[in-house]
């Protein structure tokens, strides 16, 4: 960590002409033809060299799959073959999967409402920021699009929001110096109801490229976490409205029988209100290690 850290003053004096352009952000896309192409090896090959290459992946579904047989399968194959951890349980009550659809009054987790489970929106975020093993990847399942134009799936690209911040307070957010919440839905040790930890870390090849970060959760422990998290609340703005930090996934974008997957620590995520209470998605969590695992 303080390796990462001295590195973020070294990339601060790197001449201009050094940056590349950024290029807009398009998302690789396959097809699976049937369930069993998720234990074929050609194909589990492709999906784990799409996001290790991309850290983001739409998948194209030809065939009816309610139960979400091919995406638990795909990740069983990519456990086996490609070194990927299992999924992780989403609470204490919850096993891999979780649906996320609206309901006012059944809820996945006994009298607590997850944010997944409303029709608010839900602004920038990782999965499992409040966890100290957070899962490398996530992947949503569309069983029923928003057919009334809601629902929106938004994503920006973690490493390009990075580059924004100023060298001080990109120091600020490698440090351990944020109280993170964890959500009363997803507490798994009653004693146990927030973790320590920094917001930014650095990839392998030194850079810092990678964020856990759900701002609702986040609460400053510093002066100069205060005053980075400021800075880091202003980015996120700017970036939002930007062609070449973030990509929309409509409706259209996303029809039901598509999965999208995405790398939790390169990726930010979010979605606008949704419309169609009849929305449903089904999310799956895997390869959890240490937020500061290179």
């Amino acid at each position: 960590m303080r390796a990462a850290i001295r590195q973020v003053a070294r990339l601060s004096k790197l001449p201009a002409d050094n940056c590349q352009t950024p290029v807009p952000l398009i998302i690789p896309q396959l097809t699976a033809s049937s369930a069993g192409d998720a234990k074929q090896h050609s194909h589990v090959s492709l999906v784990h060299e799409r996001l290790q290459q991309h850290g983001i992946l739409k998948v194209r579904l030809s065939f009816s799959d309610p139960e979400s047989q091919y995406l638990e399968q795909l990740v069983l194959s990519l456990h086996r073959e490609h070194r990927h951890r299992l999924p992780i349980s989403h609470s204490a009550s919850r096993n891999w999967f979780w649906d996320v659809r609206p309901s006012s009054t059944t809820f996945q987790t006994a009298n607590h409402q997850a944010r997944s489970e409303t029709m608010e929106d839900f602004a920038w975020h990782t999965d499992c920021s409040y966890e100290d093993l957070p899962p490398r990847y996530f992947a949503l399942h569309v069983l029923q699009h928003d057919r009334l134009g809601g629902g929106t799936l938004s994503a920006m690209k973690a490493q390009r929001l990075i580059e924004s911040l100023s060298p001080i307070t990109l120091n600020s957010l490698m440090r351990r110096e944020y109280g993170i919440k964890i959500p009363l839905e997803f507490i798994k040790d009653p004693t146990r109801r927030q973790i320590v930890g920094n917001i930014i870390t650095a990839g392998q090849n030194g850079r810092p490229t990678m964020m856990r970060f759900r701002r609702d959760l986040v609460t400053p422990l510093t002066e100069r976490a205060s005053e980075a998290l400021q800075e880091l609340d202003i980015a996120l703005k700017k970036a939002d409205s930007q062609a070449l930090s973030t990509v929309h996934l409509t409706a259209e974008d996303c029809p039901a029988g598509s999965i999208i997957m995405m790398d939790n620590r390169r990726w930010l995520h979010s979605r606008n209100n949704i419309n169609d209470p009849a929305r449903h998605l089904r999310r799956l969590r895997w390869d959890a290690v240490p937020f500061d695992a290179l």
